[in-house]
Parts: C-alpha cells; structure tokens; sequence
C-alpha cells in the first residue's frame, strides 16, 4: 500500500500547530536572570588575606593564565630577642579569563583557601585584555561566593575541629583547676 500524497507534509504541520498553541519555556535571559545549580563555576575569587604568595596555583595551572608578582619584606621579631623574618607580600594577583578553562585546578590546589568559585558569570568585555582581572577585581567576586553547604547533621565531626574543641576544653579545666588551687586557703 502506497503513501498518500502529503501525508508527511500534514504530520509535520500538525506538529508545529502543537507546538505553537503550547506556552513556551524560554527565559528571555536579561529580563530573567536564570536559576543557577548551586556549585555552578562562574568566575574564580580572590581571598587576598589568606594568600601566601606560594605560587602553587600558577604552576598548577595547564593553562598558565595566573600572574602572581611579589617582593619579600621583613617583619621584626615577635617577641623580644627574636630574630627577624622574612615573609612574601603579594603586589600583583591577575587571571586572564580570556586564557582560562575553568578546570578549577588552582582552586583545589590552593593550601590556605585563597581562591573560590563565584557564581558570577556576567563579565563581557569588548576588547580581550579586559579579560585579564586584576586582585581588585578578583576580590569584589569573592563577596558573591555563596556559603559551603552545611553538614550532614548524622557526619562526624571534622577532626581539625574536634581536635580544637578538645585542647580548648583541656586548656579551660587546667585553668580552672589553677584557679580552684590559687583560690582556696
């Protein structure tokens, strides 16, 4: 048995007049900013404090887009007879967005949590050198960085802070006891 004639042309247009009496689900983007999945990467942010200037994200980076520049400057001693140390200081901090691809390398390598993910991914430029941001830059998106997800209420307890709250509590009671034996005649 043979086709009819233009039945493949009536299916097709039966199917774009479903289509089009259904509400479509498109989000117009700059009316509606979209819903993002809560560890989406977007741009990476600077916690300049907590940066020691080790250069471990720079050489971690397949990509070689960090530019880290600093000078070593002398702190005096702590304490009286100390001797004086010399510690980085960090003058310039840069990622060229142009150059990344967000493999987040840097971030997992980063020993004192120096840099996170924001989410945030509006950051267009006309020209590509305004894609290299500098620490100023980098240091605003860290105030966009959202809270890390809270712990399971039935996880352990994580050993750094276990270890902590049990010399604190040890450092509480010998202080206790010293008062208790100061103060009693």
């Amino acid at each position: 048995m043979s086709p009819i004639p233009g039945s493949g042309l009536a299916k097709g247009l039966a199917v774009t007049l479903r289509t089009m009496t259904k509400k479509t689900v498109t989000a117009q983007y700059p009316d509606t900013q979209p819903e993002l999945p809560p560890r989406s990467r977007g741009v990476i942010g600077l916690f300049e404090e907590n940066c020691t200037v080790c250069m471990l994200c720079a050489r971690e980076c397949p990509d070689w887009c960090i530019y880290i520049d600093s000078h070593k400057e002398t702190v005096p001693p702590a304490a009286p007879g100390g001797r004086e140390r010399s510690r980085n200081v960090l003058d310039r901090f840069a990622i060229d967005f142009s150059l990344c691809m967000y493999c987040g390398i840097c971030i997992e390598v980063c020993p004192f949590d120096a840099l996170f993910w924001s989410p945030e991914f509006e950051y267009a430029e006309t020209d590509i050198h305004e894609l290299t941001h500098e620490r100023d830059k980098l240091r605003e998106w860290m105030w966009t960085v959202p809270e890390p997800p809270a712990l399971d209420p039935g996880a352990e307890e994580p050993k750094e802070i276990a270890a902590a709250r049990k010399s604190a509590e040890k450092l509480a009671a010998q202080q206790a006891q010293q008062s208790d034996e100061g103060g009693a005649p």
